[in-house]
């Protein structure tokens, strides 16, 4: 052999070891025929792959009695052939006029004829096979007798049927005829995908029937769809002889709500009279959809409102459970700024909601979950409607929708949305709401529609600001005076002189310490209505402003994953810019303020407070909306500009002169003042009898 064929024999040597190890299986194809070495193995010795022998159940006598009166009783008889047929999942029979039995079981892709297992004749099948056989003829059999003409619908293919509109697409699941998935095509959630109310493995609703011996639960069942045309499905349960259950659903054409009907036929071959009640159970688990988990668990609960239009709901923070024996109109699922309502044509007749906390689950908040009972009649063909509002908590969509389901009752839907306390809320949809949605349809950056909002407001309370301003300006002119009488009565034993000498002072110059308080309350209640708005206003939702991504979650643009005791509790593990800044500026504002007040500086503990105010709001406000700061931030600075504005356009000089013509003219007491001088006199007059005890007292001591 010479040299070039030792080579070529090499060559080819090395090429053909070189296919075998790149075509050998891999680990989990190895894995996968072992698999199958051994349950062949196990079926040619008649064991099963962990090494017991496998058994097979026996069919008795009576088993061949009970099999002959199912066939008999729940199969289809040809009128021809007079041969009844039952054909349910792996099971095929047909009982001939004689009384003769034949069919088969599919068994492990095998069918095994079904008097072979009568016989318990199996010949060379495989034990495994014909224990298969047996069991799946005996659980077939006994499902029949237990669900009757549902027995049909156990077994099938998951499949979807899909109804879209501009604004909503939804996913309905033959498997127990529900909606599986709803997607709200507009709105993402905090990773970018779209938020999906209802989704797959996480929400499930289903009616429950009753008959004299059972309860059919319908999230168990397969059911047919069938297109009625674009934008309405029905998804049918065939039970034979002639009935029929089902549910319809219509998506319209825009908007989000959906229409479902319960549809049937013959029931009351299945449903005896007597029932007049249907079950629904109503199952989610809440998704998050939100980055800032916290207020999006704050504002996520079951609402419902009964059919008196008292609407309620269950706790936002922790477990909680209600039983509701009076009639419900509507339950609603809220998530912050989504909600999935179910509202019944006729009112829910009781009711048992329940919410638990999903505390360590980064994905899901809350588990909810209800069990409502409804009228329902055998007999009608149309014996429950249902409106599902799957969609946004927009204040004017809901205002909008409530006329559309029930045009003649008010729903309050709207109160889906935490808009605070009567007054505050009040506030919020006649003022605050309006000017927000109209400013809305004019400019796209919501950063300067707050800033508009926030001048249009400080608009409203100028007369109010302007008094107040008046009222700081003469306290800070009469300072001086009040230190004089200050000094000239010092100590606790001359408080009551002092105070009366002050009053004095303010009744000659025209001035009330308590006149720039009630521009301040006035003031009061639109901030908090706004506290209350900015959470709440799915308009902010994803709209990003300067370094804030998103104006309805805290601008982090620090932000840390290590747990601090009480500050991550409180505090957050993060901070967000807009709150430092309001806090800052706070500050500042504070600062000037004292400076205004007479004797400001003469109080340190006071001061010492008015400072720390600010510094417990950057913990209050930390974890709110950026868009809440944002406004305070904006307030704050429009309150500052306004006092050096006033300053520059106010003279003390002309307040001065204006206070002594009003101490030259004269004066006649208010009620409130004259009731003020009169409670001091009394209450010196007191002072003075105790004085008198005292010394008493201290002589008989002696």
């Amino acid at each position: 052999m010479d040299k070039n064929t030792l080579w070529g024999l090499l060559l080819m040597g090395a090429v053909i070891l070189g296919f075998m190890y790149l075509n050998q299986p891999s680990a989990e194809e190895r894995q996968r025929m072992e698999r199958e070495r051994q349950e062949q193995l196990a079926q040619e010795t008649q064991k099963s792959p962990d090494g017991n022998t496998i058994s097979i159940d026996s069919v008795t006598n009576a088993d061949k009695q009970a099999i002959l009166s199912t066939v008999k009783s729940f199969g289809v008889t040809d009128s021809a052939t007079n041969i009844t047929t039952l054909s349910n999942g792996p099971v095929r029979l047909q009982l001939a006029a004689g009384g003769e039995l034949s069919g088969y079981v599919t068994a492990n892709n095998t069918q095994v004829p079904v008097n072979d297992i009568l016989n318990a004749s199996y010949g060379s099948l495989p034990r495994a096979t014909a224990a298969l056989a047996v069991s799946e003829l005996k659980q077939t059999l006994a499902n029949i007798v237990k669900y009757g003409g549902f027995a049909r619908h156990l077994t099938g293919d998951s499949t979807t049927v899909k109804l879209e509109n501009d604004v909503l697409a939804l996913e309905i699941s033959n498997k127990g005829g529900a909606i599986s998935r709803a997607t709200l095509k507009e709105y993402n959630s905090y990773d970018s995908t779209r938020v999906s109310p209802i989704a797959p493995g996480t929400d499930s609703y289903g009616f429950i029937l009753t008959s004299a011996t059972q309860r059919f639960d319908t999230r168990e069942f397969f059911f047919s769809p069938i297109m009625e045309n674009d934008s309405t499905v029905l998804m049918q349960l065939q039970l034979g002889d002639g009935a029929s259950w089902g549910i319809r659903y219509t998506l319209p054409k825009t908007g989000y709500l959906v229409k479902m009907d319960i549809v049937q036929k013959g029931m009351q071959s299945i449903i005896p009279s007597s029932v007049s009640t249907i079950d629904m159970i109503w199952n989610q688990k809440m998704a998050r959809n939100e980055a800032g988990r916290v207020f999006e668990e704050r504002n996520s609960a079951i609402y419902y409102m009964f059919a008196n239009g008292e609407v309620d709901n269950l706790k936002e923070s922790g477990a909680d459970r209600e039983e509701l024996t009076e009639r419900v109109k509507w339950i609603g699922y809220k998530n912050q700024f989504f909600s999935t309502v179910l509202v019944p044509q006729t009112n829910f007749t009781a009711a048992d909601i329940d919410s638990e906390e999903l505390e360590n689950n980064p994905d899901f908040i809350k588990q909810l979950s209800s069990s409502t009972v409804l009228d329902y009649s055998a007999s009608l063909e149309y014996p429950a409607s249902f409106t599902w509002f799957i969609g946004p908590n927009s204040y004017p969509l809901l205002s909008d929708i409530e006329e559309t389901i029930t045009p003649e009752e008010n729903l309050h839907l709207t109160k889906l949305i935490p808009l605070g306390w009567t007054l505050f809320r009040w506030i919020n949809t006649i003022i605050i709401i309006p000017v927000f949605s109209f400013l809305g349809n004019y400019i796209a950056n919501y950063g300067i529609i707050i800033l508009l909002l926030t001048i249009f407001i400080k608009i409203i309370l100028f007369p109010f600001t302007y008094k107040s301003y008046m009222s700081q300006a003469k306290m800070r002119v009469l300072a001086p005076e009040i230190k004089v009488i200050n000094d000239k009565y010092p100590g606790n034993e001359n408080a009551m002189k002092r105070q009366q000498e002050t009053m004095a002072l303010y009744s000659r110059a025209g001035a009330s310490p308590f006149s720039g308080c009630l521009p301040m309350l006035l003031q009061l209640p639109i901030l908090i209505a706004m506290f209350n708005f900015f959470p709440s206003a799915i308009e902010l939702r994803g709209e990003p402003f300067l370094w804030a991504k998103d104006l309805s979650a805290p601008d982090a643009i620090v932000s840390w994953t290590t747990n601090i005791p009480f500050i991550s509790s409180t505090f957050g593990n993060h901070i967000s810019l807009f709150c430092l800044l309001m806090t800052v500026v706070n500050i500042i504002y504070t600062r000037i303020t004292m400076q205004n007040q007479p004797g400001g500086n003469s109080m340190p503990g006071m001061k010492w407070m008015m400072y720390l105010m600010p510094v417990m709001f950057l913990f209050f406000f930390n974890n709110y909306a950026a868009g809440l700061s944002y406004y305070y931030l904006l307030s704050l600075l429009i309150t500052i500009i306004q006092t050096y504005v006033f300053r520059k356009v106010v003279s003390e000089e002309k307040v001065r002169e204006t206070m002594r013509q009003n101490a030259a003219k004269p004066k006649k007491k208010s009620g409130f003042m004259a009731r003020l001088e009169e409670a001091q006199r009394k209450q010196q007059a007191l002072l003075r009898e105790q004085e008198k005890q005292r010394t008493r007292a201290g002589r008989r001591s002696k």
